[in-house]
């Protein structure tokens, strides 16, 4: 058996590997059209920045030492052209010589990966522009940075590799700005938890300019970057507006792709066409949660993928269920991670769902240097199935987000979430953890122990028509609430109910939601109609006015 494999990095190398494992005796190659077959795409950013000092630790494996483990025939430089499936051939073209040669197969993979989206602007071409996908982009900006020593440099996207070129390049003394056309970065969380991370990012001194977008580099020296109504100077810029699949070639073959020229594959990554297989960033998946069609570009998931065409092709029948979108990413001192589905998301499928804030710190409160983190839950209002979750903070972020992916892919419900026995001593968690707390406060929206409102209906609530309380402390009520909201504190709140109007509803706040909640159900049960804040004053503050004097920091104890 001859299997041909074009692409290597994440899916094609999985595949390759996999494949001479299950079959000693099958003929294997592997074409790659630039220099390396298996390289840490991911850490790419962090070479530009010095974390990782040495540039041989980005390439995983070379064509040498793969083949020498797996007996693997590498063709780096050599780039697909043309597949002739009727006559299962393809042509390939050398590109140390420009010569093209054809080679047959019997099974052909395709994991040709995804390329930048290079928005239509002028002057873009500019030498002093750049683009990070691949070891050789990574190479050019570190010569550049090494050799010119920029001031300043303009970041176009706010997505991954956005934040993180900013942060690195920030690390390495750049200014760096950062232009986003959307009302906020990370486009796989919701407005409401990236205002966390604007914020952050400015305190940085980074500077983050949202809802707008690059009209044209001019050339100069520094360039100068023109915006829909102002400008930039920069040393460099570079451009991370995203990604799209790079499978122009394959069309000609008859393989079917959908309009964003993803290969339409089934649930065995099997095409249109017999015997031809794809994985990774090229090809369209289904989103596990609502079963639709998405183009979700991760390593995971296509390393997985190509696990499975290598089971395929050797006759074990095993299939890929789905991808949730599971994600994190370092943005300077904050890790921003996420699972499942958005709001956006939700909202596009119809599906009936509500949403908890809860800020729990990261280990035990009273062992030193916990942190707080931020995590939304999004649940279906029918049933409290799990969609998605966001996590925001500084320590132990990554965990919270792989339990609650686990509860995901396990179709768990916010009730499993308050039974999870996960493990606990205080320098590591809490004996509640953080994922029980979501899982607690998301029970009680549920079954209707407490209603709630969020920050976006705050400035809809008719003053006249209701009361609104802020429960706590005096201190923190001074230093700064949600205007036309009056003082009583929590533990002074028992002792005022009489002045309280019964006939009016009463719309509570405190500063993470907490406390809002002890004082709905004191008062639900004096017989008042009772809204608590979700995410309380510290979510408000942090969308309405991050850009002001930051938000008073109070011990995680007294927030209780």
């Amino acid at each position: 058996m001859k299997v041909i494999i074009i692409g290597g990095v994440a899916g094609g190398a999985s595949a390759a590997a996999r494949l001479r494992r299950n079959n000693e005796d099958a003929e294997i190659i592997v074409l790659e059209r630039g220099e390396f077959i298996s390289y840490a795409n991911c850490g790419l950013p962090y070479y530009i920045g010095g974390t990782i000092k040495n540039k041989e630790d980005l390439t995983l494996q070379t064509p040498e030492s793969f083949n020498a483990r797996f007996n693997i025939d590498i063709r780096v430089q050599s780039e697909a052209t043309k597949i002739d499936p009727d006559n299962k051939k393809i042509t390939i073209l050398d590109k140390k010589t420009g010569k093209s040669y054809e080679e047959s197969y019997d099974k052909l993979m395709l994991s040709p990966g995804a390329e930048p989206i290079i928005p239509k602007i002028d002057g873009i071409d500019n030498d002093k522009v750049f683009t990070l996908r691949t070891i050789p982009d990574t190479y050019r900006i570190k010569e550049y940075i090494d050799r010119k020593a920029p001031r300043s440099a303009v970041v176009v996207g706010g997505g991954y590799i956005g934040i993180e070129m900013a942060e690195n390049l920030h690390d390495a003394g750049v200014d760096v700005t950062i232009v986003e056309l959307a009302d906020h970065i990370i486009g796989a969380i919701d407005y409401d938890m990236a205002c966390e991370v604007h914020n952050h990012i400015r305190d940085k001194g980074a500077k983050l300019i949202l809802n707008d977008a690059v009209k044209a580099v001019e050339d100069g020296d520094p360039l100068t970057v023109r915006l829909t109504d102002s400008s930039i100077e920069a040393d460099m810029v570079i451009l991370a507006v995203g990604v799209r699949p790079d499978t122009d070639f394959v069309k000609s073959a008859g393989i079917e792709v959908n309009d964003r020229g993803s290969i339409i594959v089934n649930e065995r990554m099997q095409t249109n066409i017999p015997d031809i297989y794809a994985a990774g960033d090229a090809v369209e998946v289904m989103e596990y949660v609502t079963k639709t069609k998405a183009f979700i570009p991760l390593a995971g998931p296509a390393n997985k993928q190509g696990r499975i065409i290598a089971d395929q092709i050797c006759g074990i029948d095993s299939t890929y269920k789905g991808t949730q979108g599971t994600s994190i990413l370092k943005c300077f001192d904050l890790t921003v991670a996420c699972t499942g589905i958005n709001e956006r998301m939700a909202k596009s499928q119809g599906i009936d769902y509500e949403k908890s804030f809860t800020y729990s710190a990261s280990h035990a409160s009273y062992y030193p240097n916990a942190t707080d983190m931020s995590i939304k839950l999004l649940f279906d209002k029918s049933d409290g199935r799990i969609l998605g979750a966001q996590i925001v903070g500084r320590d132990g972020v990554d965990k919270r987000c792989d339990v609650i992916a686990t509860a995901i892919r396990a179709n768990m419900t916010v009730y499993d979430l308050t039974e999870l026995e996960l493990s606990y001593a205080p320098p590591y968690s809490s004996a509640k953890d953080p994922v029980n707390m979501a899982g607690y406060v998301a029970e009680n929206i549920l079954d209707n122990r407490v209603k709630v409102y969020h920050w976006h209906d705050v400035n809809s609530i008719d003053a006249s028509m209701g009361t609104l309380l802020d429960v706590r402390t005096s201190e923190e009520y001074d230093y700064g609430t949600i205007e036309g909201y009056e003082s009583i504190d929590l533990d002074e709140l028992r002792r005022s109910i009489d002045k309280l109007d019964k006939s009016r509803p009463v719309y509570v706040t405190c500063q993470i939601g907490l406390r809002g909640y002890i004082a709905c159900r004191m008062l639900t049960q004096h017989g008042f109609e009772c809204y608590n804040l979700s995410g309380g004053y510290r979510l408000y503050h942090e969308i309405y006015h991050g850009d002001e004097d930051r938000i008073l920091e109070v011990n995680i104890e007294t927030q209780r």
